[in-house]
């Protein structure tokens, strides 16, 4: 899941997007009301989290903005004991808040709360199209033309991490980070060969070649026209 984060304070900001990004999202942050804005209104995202004191505006003013053009799920982050914002924000249309200093787990928690209440409504936003890949995050599974693929966890991870930055080079540490929960040590194999078996059971593309490409240094990516793959 995209998740776009407006927040000015740049340290919690950090926080919680390292926690948010363990926990296998994928986090926006801009620190201005206008940008905000913007960036909500843009198609592309799953879910905000928005602070109610910005520079630029208000919290509450841009969710009203992005309430008359879009439903898209909504967690105000509020100053602790501030009710009367909390009560706005949830007449206004927030799907839930928080009050800060927030703790990031119980934040991940609410957020995968709203979305599943969102996703209720709309069974589509529960998977992933890749070519004849279909990949269901509620149920974990992966179907090539209809079939079940049988992955292991950590593979599934993998194949989602790298499905969700499509067409870009995902640092191999920040998949084994994001797949595995843990960094890489020295002489650490573990990844190579959880791709190596991905790979295996994915089979070649459409066009007849490799899905995952290897950015020798770098990392990894899932490209968009396998073709060019090495």
């Amino acid at each position: 899941m995209n998740i776009l984060l407006v927040d000015d304070d740049q340290e919690l900001v950090a926080l919680l997007t390292r926690y948010l990004e363990r926990e296998l999202f994928h986090v926006t942050s801009v620190y201005h009301a206008q940008d905000g804005l913007n960036e909500a209104l843009s198609g592309k995202y799953q879910a905000v989290i928005l602070d109610i004191m910005l520079p630029g505006g208000s919290g509450l003013d841009i969710l009203r903005a992005i309430r008359q053009r879009s439903e898209l799920p909504i967690i105000m982050l509020t100053a602790k004991g501030d009710e009367m914002d909390r009560i706005a924000g949830l007449e206004i249309g927030a799907d839930d808040y928080l009050p800060k200093p927030c703790n990031p787990r119980e934040l991940a928690a609410r957020l995968r709360a709203v979305l599943r209440r969102r996703r209720s409504h709309d069974v589509a936003d529960a998977c992933l199209e890749l070519d004849e890949l279909r990949i269901d995050l509620d149920q974990h599974c992966v179907y090539r033309d209809g079939e079940p693929i049988d992955l292991t966890i950590t593979e599934f991870n993998i194949l989602l991490v790298l499905a969700r930055e499509m067409g870009k080079v995902v640092e191999k540490n920040r998949l084994a980070e994001l797949s595995m929960q843990r960094s890489l040590t020295l002489f650490d194999r573990s990844l190579d060969m959880h791709l190596s078996n991905l790979r295996k059971k994915l089979g070649p593309s459409p066009q007849g070649g490799p899905r995952i490409k290897t950015v020798r240094g770098i990392g990894y990516l899932y490209q968009a026209d396998p073709r060019d793959a090495d």
